[in-house]
């Protein structure tokens, strides 16, 4: 853990790292590796990645574990640092701990963001880090569409250690209702922060989604 976080002060443009999640079995893909399929000629972490990496955080620490190598070849180049979660197989939080642990530039918000949200784009990460500044209360994030709880959520750096230590979990389904006074929902005007491609059928229908785009 860096001692030298930074917290973020309401109303200003704060500085954020992302930690990215890509340590998971991918087990409802049936066989393939959700984030080494291609999207657009590129396997689809490295268009998850790339697109965080334009909205300029200051680190971005990529959490790898089931085929870990395979990822981190898909994201050579890009300018992202990894830590290896040995214990991936026990859920997401231990994902989370890992990445957050391992980050070391100084920042006032943290992002944790989902190896799979491929149709998000850089302005999209930038919303959220700006809805953040501009929220009248609470200390952790969480983008809502349609009444649907999306990801990334961005949380306080001050929260850190807590998240570390297991005691805070940002992934959680019962963060609101545990931390009501802490989180503040953001309803976003679009879908984006609520796909994820879990199964051959998401993978699908983003591939249309995405030829869709190009037709326009």
């Amino acid at each position: 853990m860096n001692d030298a976080w930074k917290v973020a002060t309401p109303g200003e443009a704060p500085t954020f790292s992302a930690v990215v999640l890509a340590a998971g079995l991918s087990s409802r893909m049936q066989g393939q590796h959700k984030l080494l399929l291609p999207l657009d000629g590129q396997p689809a972490v490295r268009r998850t990645v790339g697109a965080l990496a334009g909205a300029g955080p200051a680190q971005i620490v990529v959490v790898t574990g089931y085929k870990g190598r395979a990822v981190m070849e898909a994201l050579d180049g890009l300018p992202v640092s990894f830590q290896s979660n040995p214990r991936y197989e026990e859920g997401q939080m231990s994902s989370v701990a890992a990445g957050v642990a391992a980050l070391t530039a100084p920042c006032g918000v943290v992002m944790v963001c989902l190896g799979d949200q491929v149709l998000l784009d850089a302005t999209d990460y930038r919303e959220l880090i700006d809805a953040f500044a501009a929220m009248p209360r609470g200390s952790i994030l969480v983008p809502f569409f349609n009444g649907q709880r999306g990801n990334p959520v961005a949380f306080s750096a001050s929260y850190a250690a807590e998240v570390v230590s297991g005691h805070v979990n940002p992934g959680c389904r019962k963060l609101i209702a545990e931390h009501p006074d802490d989180v503040f929902i953001h309803e976003a005007a679009h879908d984006r922060f609520t796909i994820d491609m879990d199964t051959p059928e998401d993978y699908a229908r983003i591939l249309e989604r995405l030829a869709s785009r190009e037709r326009c």
